[in-house]
C-alpha cells in the first residue's frame, strides 16, 4: 500500500534508501516480519500504522464527546442542586477525566499538524499509540465514574458504587487483557 506521503522525500528516513526501494529487513524481528508479508517500506508500515491509529480514534472520540455532552446537561438539571458532596466530587471528577480522554485522543491530530513534513511519522506513530492508551485507560475511569454518578442518584450509593467498578472492570477486560491474551496466543507485535 502506497500513500501519497510514503514517497515524499521529506518524510523519508536517511536509512531508507531510494524512494522506491524496499527494505524488510529493516527494524526488530517482528517488524521485519510485517514488512516481508506486507513488502512495505518503513515508513508505509508508519503511514499505515497512522491510518489505522486515526480510524480508531475516530471512534472513541465520538464516544467521548457524547459523554461529555451528557455530563455538562447534567449541571443544568432541576436534580444537580441536590447532589450530596461525593455526587458533586464524583460529577467534576468524571467531568474532567472526559477532557483529560479528549485532550489524549485529539493530541495526535495536533502533533501530525505540528510535525508535518518533518520525517517523524515513525516516531508519531509510536508517541500517538501511547497517548491513545493513555486515553483509553483515562477513558475508562470516566465511564465508571459517569455510571457510578447516574446509578447512585437513581438506586443508592451501594449501587453505585458496584455499577461504577463492575464497568471499570469490563473496561479492563475488553481493552486490556482480552488484547493482551490475543497478543500471547498470535506471538505478533500489536503494532503488526
Amino acid at each position: 500500500m502506497t500513500d501519497r506521503h510514503a514517497s515524499d522525500p521529506s518524510d523519508r528516513h536517511p536509512t531508507d534508501g531510494p524512494a522506491t526501494g524496499r527494505h524488510p529487513t529493516d527494524g526488530p524481528a517482528t517488524d521485519r516480519q510485517a514488512a516481508q508479508e506486507r513488502r512495505e517500506t518503513r515508513l508505509e508500515r508508519a503511514d499505515r500504522n497512522f491510518n489505522e491509529l486515526l480510524q480508531e480514534l475516530r471512534v472513541t472520540q465520538t464516544g467521548v464527546q457524547i459523554l461529555f455532552a451528557f455530563l455538562l446537561t447534567l449541571a443544568f438539571t432541576p436534580r444537580f442542586p441536590s447532589l450530596d458532596t461525593m455526587q458533586r466530587a464524583t460529577y467534576v471528577t468524571t467531568l474532567l477525566l472526559s477532557v483529560l480522554a479528549a485532550m489524549l485522543f485529539t493530541a495526535p491530530a495536533a502533533l501530525h499538524r505540528r510535525l508535518f513534513q518533518q520525517g517523524a511519522k515513525p516516531q508519531l506513530v509510536t508517541v500517538s499509540s501511547h497517548l491513545a492508551q493513555l486515553g483509553m485507560a483515562v477513558l475508562a475511569l470516566a465511564l465508571a465514574g459517569s455510571v457510578l454518578l447516574v446509578v447512585d442518584v437513581a438506586v443508592g450509593r451501594v449501587g453505585g458504587i458496584v455499577a461504577g467498578a463492575g464497568t471499570l472492570v469490563v473496561c479492563l477486560g475488553l481493552w486490556a487483557l482480552v488484547p493482551d491474551v490475543m497478543r500471547r496466543r498470535t506471538g505478533r507485535n500489536p503494532e503488526d
